[in-house]
Parts: structure tokens; C-alpha cells; sequence
């Protein structure tokens, strides 16, 4: 008996380890810089970064992600070359397919969609429409998930403030966290987006001190974050400002979280002769290229437990 005891305790343990690590969730924000023909001739064309960023995607492979500035036809393009990958979101111009989306990107394998929905970032809400001193139009999309194989369901919202209107962004963010509430009601959050202002910002704080949300980057237990997370299109600029950010409920532990700055070297954009390297083989030879980023953003993601 003893012994049949001691069994059971241990496969309650095992199982209770097993829960608790499928509880895990991995998530993340990426402006992914919209499709146009300026980027076009400036050397970062959509169709050469494209496969950079999908790859890059592949690679950390996250659970869900909240994508911003996306074209249908990028939509389009992601979902090609993101196999495993569903996505919620309307376009924000009408309602349907036109202008920038902020998509929802989900592992249909990980994860299981039980709800969604969109509102814009204005005085109406319910309909597409400019608000307050915005540039454009701006929306939220949000939907309602289970992690598969567990209990944990969570919403997740994703958006794009405006990068002018000020009072715009502050009565955005307002209204972000009022259906937060509504809309949760409690229960897990995880919020992702391009915001447009950083962490010194008054605006940062309606969220960080609106009760429901936390900011991931503060609550990190390890942070990989050696630059801010706009780029400018230039891989030698460095910044402290974090203008893409993840907001969580305060239930979620952060266990890890990371600006990713890879960057990539441009094919048919090399740069002189063949070269030797200091202290290299000399069956090494190298060849300068240029170096190019995947976006004007750099993508946030973040290691979260529940």
C-alpha cells in the first residue's frame, strides 16, 4: 500500500508539473511596416524583407502575436508562409478589407479561438471613423482563446494609436481600458501594439495605472532589450524608448522578455571584393553587404505563465 501510495503521489506531482508548464504562453508585438512603393526604392521592399521577417517568425514560433500597419496583400503573404498560423481582424478604413489591419496572429495548434470582435479608436466606436485629432483611422481588434490542453482562456487585444493626435491617443487609451473591462470582465489580458509614445509618456501610465494591466517589460524576471524597439530603418541607431509594448494582466507571471534586433544582408547589394578577415581561416572568405532590417520596428516578445 505503501508503495502504491507513494506512486499515486508522484504521478500527481508529474501532472501537476505538466499542467503548470502547458500554462505557459508565449506572445508578441510586431509592427511589421506597411507595404509601399517608397520602402520600395529606398531598399526595403516588402517582397525582400517579407521571408526575413516570416522566418523570423518560424523561428521563435510564438503562441499568438499581434501584427500592426498590415496591407491585405501582406495579410495575404503572412498567412502563406505561416502555415500553422490563423488570424483575426478587421481592416480599419471600412470595416472590411481596406487600409492597415491590426491582426491577431494565432498557432491554430496551440491555440483555440472562442470569440472576437473589433472597435475603433474614436467617439464611435462601433462604426469606422476618425476620432479626435487622430491622422487616421485607428482600431483595436481583440479576441477570446484557449490554450489547448489546459483551462487557461485569456482575451487579447491588439492595436495602432495614432502617431499624431495626442488627444487622440490619450482618449484611445481611455477607451482601450474602459472595454478592456467590459469586454474581460476580469478575467486574463494581454495587451500588444505600436502605441506610439514610450514608457515616460502620460499616456504609458493610463495603462500601467489602470488596475488591469501591467507592463511586461517591468515585470520581466529576464530582459533581452539592448535597444528600444524603433529602428528608423537603421541598425546603427540605439534608443531607450519603447513605443511598442505588451501590457498583461497583473495574474501573469513575466518570465522572459525581449527586443529582437536581427537584421539581415541584403542579396545583390554587395559591397567590393572578396576580403579576408583578422585572425580567420583562410578558407574563410567574406564579401560585404548591406545591412537591412525587417521592419522599421523591431518585434517584442514575451515568456508569460499563468
Amino acid at each position: 500500500m505503501k508503495v502504491l501510495s507513494k506512486l499515486m503521489l508522484v504521478a500527481l506531482v508529474v501532472a501537476a508539473s505538466i499542467t503548470a508548464q502547458a500554462q505557459n504562453l508565449y506572445v508578441g508585438s510586431y509592427n511589421i511596416r506597411n507595404q509601399n512603393n517608397g520602402d520600395v526604392k529606398a531598399g526595403n521592399g516588402w517582397q525582400q524583407r517579407m521571408p526575413v521577417l516570416c522566418g523570423q517568425i518560424l523561428f521563435e514560433h510564438p503562441d499568438i502575436f499581434g501584427a500592426q500597419e498590415v496591407l491585405e496583400s501582406q495579410r495575404q503573404d503572412m498567412l502563406k508562409q505561416l502555415t500553422d498560423y490563423d488570424c483575426i481582424g478587421l481592416g480599419r478604413d471600412d470595416g472590411k478589407h481596406g487600409g492597415e489591419y491590426s491582426n491577431i496572429f494565432y498557432d491554430r495548434n496551440k491555440v483555440k479561438i472562442l470569440d472576437h470582435g473589433d472597435f475603433w479608436l474614436s467617439e464611435t466606436p462601433d462604426k469606422p471613423g476618425l476620432g479626435w485629432d487622430a491622422a487616421c483611422i485607428r482600431i483595436c481588434s481583440w479576441g477570446y482563446f484557449q490554450l489547448k490542453g489546459t483551462s487557461l482562456k485569456f482575451y487579447y487585444f491588439n492595436l495602432h494609436m495614432d502617431h499624431v493626435g495626442t488627444v487622440a491617443r490619450r482618449e484611445g487609451a481611455k477607451l482601450v481600458v474602459q472595454r478592456i473591462k467590459e469586454i474581460a470582465k476580469g478575467k486574463p489580458v494581454i495587451l500588444t501594439g505600436d502605441f506610439n509614445v514610450d514608457q515616460t509618456n502620460e499616456i504609458y501610465t493610463i495603462f500601467t495605472q489602470s488596475g488591469v494591466l501591467d507592463d511586461s517589460f517591468e515585470k520581466a524576471k529576464l530582459r533581452f532589450a539592448e535597444n528600444g524597439t524603433f529602428n528608423s530603418w537603421d541598425p546603427e541607431l540605439k534608443t531607450d524608448s519603447r513605443i511598442d509594448h505588451v501590457f498583461v494582466s497583473p495574474c501573469f507571471t513575466v518570465e522572459r522578455y525581449g527586443v529582437l534586433t536581427n537584421s539581415y544582408w541584403a542579396e545583390g547589394q554587395q559591397q567590393g571584393e572578396a576580403l579576408k578577415g583578422i585572425d580567420a581561416p583562410q578558407e574563410i572568405s567574406f564579401k560585404k553587404y548591406q545591412k537591412r532590417l525587417p521592419s522599421d520596428h523591431y518585434p517584442v516578445f514575451v515568456r508569460l505563465r499563468k
